[in-house]
């Protein structure tokens, strides 16, 4: 046996060891959930999911500056470039909104209509808004920035943008799309999240044209404040927007944000007072901060899911029956107990369960815990040429190496040899995922506020997130119906099917909601944000 298989073999038995003994545990009663946990749950539920009650809070005191932990160093502030970047809507703000039921609503812009069921938009802008830099935020304005994304392949955005035609400034505050087809969900690219690639998200055309290459470094926009300090891997630090379009907004007089990738780093730095909050990754963070009677937290599951990539263009899950044997392989009562202290917000759709998209035929379509059926099902497969010998990659952050020990152990009692890979997290996304080079692969989701476009992108053919090459014609056309249409009805229908066809089809293996967390000291007021995090900062104060 070489070194490789002696430490497969030991980390299992180490996790099935674990599993027997809380087993034990449970049957004598020491294993419970937490006491705020709702009954019939497994504790994690969403509390204050998209920001406080601002008006019990009280009068907003002005000044201070309110440092925040992140979970990454930002790339850019550029809306073309792929990344994630908790501080460009406080630079920025976004021409739309989505509100609690992810309608997107006037926010920067006054407004955004169709009369034709979606084929021609009208954007009306607000009268004397400007940008940081003075110059106003006009329909040219948003004309030159929405052409960016339609000229730049890679931009996150670019997807929306597919079905322009034509674009024409009516007047100085009004903005006409023509789309090429209809396009229901077409305002809900000027509402997005930045990282989803936000088309609202608009930087001064001066500061384009000055800047050119180098705007990512040196952003203009419209938002409450602006760009005045980043060291990268250190801190970056804005400070108010004199020119702000909300009169007597921003409240704070600086914001300040600390790339801090370690998780136990970051949630250390809420705990001991170094930042006023931190953006929450994973469930540890979310899991204490819940605990923490010091801290508030902000939780929403929204849609999406932590789940595992099947490759199905290649063996073994080309074959469903490989997938469905994973599925119904994995303990959830064990895995919760082992990866998630117990409490764990289980997911067997796509969709989250109180957005209505979720029914209850796509729940019973997807496949329950048992482990002898998952074993026939690996027999049959191996008794027909195939092999169950696995590579499974996944990061080597901590708590993705347990995971990949703990599904080591349960696939090997079903019969699939699980050999995992870790990478380092750049290694992985680029030489692993995007390059498809992979049987099974791991991956932490959601949540998201609304499915267009995550759901595009993962169960489309073609789709930028679809790294396991999941294709299903039907799906695709549920897909392109629930976007083109205005009917919100028909929408949810539409992808009511979605959620049970791809449950059908196995498209991945769910087994938990995301984690996307905000945690703060209970000083930090005036929180507005999204599922995925995002904040809008114009409101928010420190009552101290």
């Amino acid at each position: 046996m070489n070194a490789n298989e002696q430490r497969r073999s030991s980390t299992g038995a180490r996790v099935l060891a674990l599993l027997l003994g809380l087993t034990v545990v449970a049957a004598c009663g020491s294993v419970t959930p937490a006491a705020s946990a709702p009954a019939g749950s497994d504790g994690i539920s969403a509390v204050n999911a998209r920001g406080g009650d601002l008006a019990a809070e009280g009068t907003p005191r002005r000044g201070g500056t309110l440092a925040m932990g992140t979970d990454r160093e930002a790339v850019s502030f550029d809306p073309t470039v792929q990344n994630t970047n908790q501080a460009a809507v406080a630079v920025y703000d976004s021409l739309l909104k989505l509100d609690e039921k992810g309608e997107p609503q006037p926010y920067l812009a006054e407004s955004m209509q169709t009369t034709d069921d979606g084929r021609t938009w009208r954007m009306g802008l607000r009268d004397g808004v400007l940008f940081s830099d003075g110059t106003p935020l006009d329909a040219q304005a948003v004309i030159s920035n929405v052409q960016r994304h339609i000229d730049k392949a890679a931009s996150p955005g670019h997807l929306y943008t597919q079905r322009i035609g034509s674009m024409r400034a009516i007047d100085p505050r009004t903005v006409e799309f023509t789309l090429t087809e209809p396009f229901g969900s077409f305002a809900s690219a000027f509402a997005l999240n930045f990282t989803a690639g936000n088309l609202g998200t608009i930087v001064s055309p001066a500061a384009l044209a000055r800047y050119g290459d180098e705007i990512g470094k040196n952003p203009v926009g419209a938002g409450p404040f602006v760009l005045s300090e980043w060291v990268r891997d250190s801190r970056m630090v804005l400070t108010r927007n004199p020119h702000y379009w909300q009169q007597g907004m921003p409240y704070l007089d600086a914001l300040e944000f600390r790339p801090l990738p370690d998780t136990e780093t970051r949630y250390a730095s809420i705990e001991n007072g170094d930042v006023d909050l931190i953006f929450g990754g994973y469930h540890t963070e979310l899991l204490r901060g819940m605990q923490n009677p010091n801290l508030t937290v902000y939780y929403g599951p929204g849609n999406g899911a932590e789940y595992i990539y099947f490759n199905h263009g290649r063996a073994p899950f080309d074959d469903r029956r490989m997938r469905e044997a994973v599925v119904r392989g994995i303990n959830l009562d064990a895995l919760a107990a082992t990866q998630f202290r117990g409490q764990m917000a289980r997911a067997s759709n796509w969709f989250g369960a109180d957005s209505g998209y979720s029914t209850p035929e796509a729940e019973a379509a997807w496949p329950s815990y048992d482990p002898e059926r998952a074993r026939q099902l690996v027999q049959e497969y191996v008794a027909a040429g195939g092999s169950a010998t696995v590579q499974y990659k996944t990061t080597n952050a901590p708590n993705r190496v347990q995971f990949a020990e703990f599904l080591q152990a349960q696939m090997a009692e079903i019969g699939i040899t699980l050999q995992p890979q870790f990478f380092d997290l750049a290694q992985y996304s680029s030489s692993v995922v995007q390059s498809h080079d992979f049987q099974i692969a791991g991956w932490v989701g959601g949540p998201t506020d609304v499915p267009y476009p995550a759901v595009v992108n993962l169960m489309r053919t073609g789709g930028n997130a679809n790294y396991g090459g999941y294709s299903n014609p039907e799906v695709d056309t549920l897909l392109d119906r629930a976007a083109a249409t205005t009917d919100e009805a028909e929408r949810t229908r539409l992808y009511q099917q979605v959620g049970l066809k791809t449950n059908q089809d196995i498209a991945v293996a769910y087994y938990s909601r995301g984690y996307l967390s905000t945690v703060a000291k209970p000083e930090v007021k005036g929180v507005v944000r999204y599922l995925t995090r995002d904040m809008f900062f114009a409101t928010a104060w420190l009552d101290r």
